[in-house]
């Protein structure tokens, strides 16, 4: 075993461990809350779908990586390797759906309560089952073709333009195919990003103003401690700054790896290293920035 192999191991196991239990840890958090008879959040369904969706995502790509770098290559028959990639791919997308829609509606869900788009704000929140829904909905069809192209390493070895993936491998379609697909998935991951920065904003801009008018109404007050609205800003912006970073890197190296499949190896490892960090990060950075948001809401 290669000493690079063993070190991909390594860090797949680190995300696996750190990701699953912090998933777990979210989803524990909001059973908790609902057992103790603290009214539900209409954001808590989008987190149920989150953590699920992060869970596969880190999971159906994790444990194949782990063990095909600590030696058990070539172990996924065809009838396994296609459905493992396509459960990456939905749970990935999923994912970053999910991510956006939970900052979308926390936007809308924070916003001034007595205002002219209150009656819009009532209607958009009675949506977000079906927007969570929708979210599964559109990326499984979207991920299909990634089973087309999944296939058993030992029964297709004689094909030239294959990826080895040590679990299994994959075939390449020409460069012009693999190019339109690459640039539709950036699509999807750019509009992605975009909502997440215009909702996170839009989240920092109203707890700003809320923090102006608190400010003003206590200001005779001085504390040495940061301000709930502080550190909601705070990890919102870590949230963002997580998802578009590793999010970006991720689409970048999937839009180049059907263009550099000479290479592909390193693609391959850091592509599945990349693709878990934010699913592995993002529920430990939720759990401290939902707390925090959830003092700000109380308290308006």
């Amino acid at each position: 075993m290669a000493s690079a192999d063993w070190r991909f191991g390594v860090i797949f196991l680190f995300e696996i461990g750190i990701g699953a239990s912090g998933n777990l840890a979210l989803l524990c958090h909001y059973c908790i809350l609902c057992c103790r008879g603290c009214r539900p959040r209409s954001t808590d369904v989008i987190l149920r779908h989150l953590t699920v969706a992060n869970t596969l995502a880190i999971l159906s790509r994790g444990i194949p990586e782990t063990m095909a770098a600590f030696g058990m290559e070539g172990f996924l028959s065809d009838a396994g390797c296609k459905p493992v990639f396509y459960a990456h791919r939905v749970g990935r997308g999923a994912s970053m759906g999910s991510t956006c829609l939970l900052s979308v509606f926390q936007a809308v869900g924070i916003g001034p309560r007595r205002s002219r788009g209150a009656e819009l704000k009532a209607k958009a929140l009675n949506h977000i089952g079906s927007s969570s829904a929708l979210c599964w909905g559109l990326h499984m069809p979207l991920s299909v073709r990634v089973p087309v192209l999944g296939s058993d390493t030992g029964v297709n070895g004689n094909i030239t333009e294959t990826v080895d993936f040590q679990c299994c491998s994959a075939t390449l379609p020409d460069k012009d195919k693999a190019s339109l697909f690459g640039v539709l998935t950036l699509s999807h991951d750019i509009l992605c990003l975009e909502l997440m920065v215009w909702a996170s904003g839009s989240t920092v801009f109203i707890l700003f103003r809320h923090k102006q008018r608190v400010h003003h109404l206590h200001s005779h007050k001085i504390s040495s401690r940061p301000s709930p609205e502080t550190r909601a800003t705070q990890s919102i912006v870590i949230l963002v700054c997580a998802f578009v970073s590793f999010h970006a890197l991720s689409s970048i190296i999937y839009f180049l790896f059907p263009l550099h499949y000479e290479t592909a190896w390193w693609l391959v490892k850091t592509s599945a290293v990349s693709n878990a960090c934010f699913p592995t990060a993002g529920p430990l950075i939720l759990l401290s920035r939902e707390q925090c948001v959830s003092r700000v809401i109380w308290k308006k």
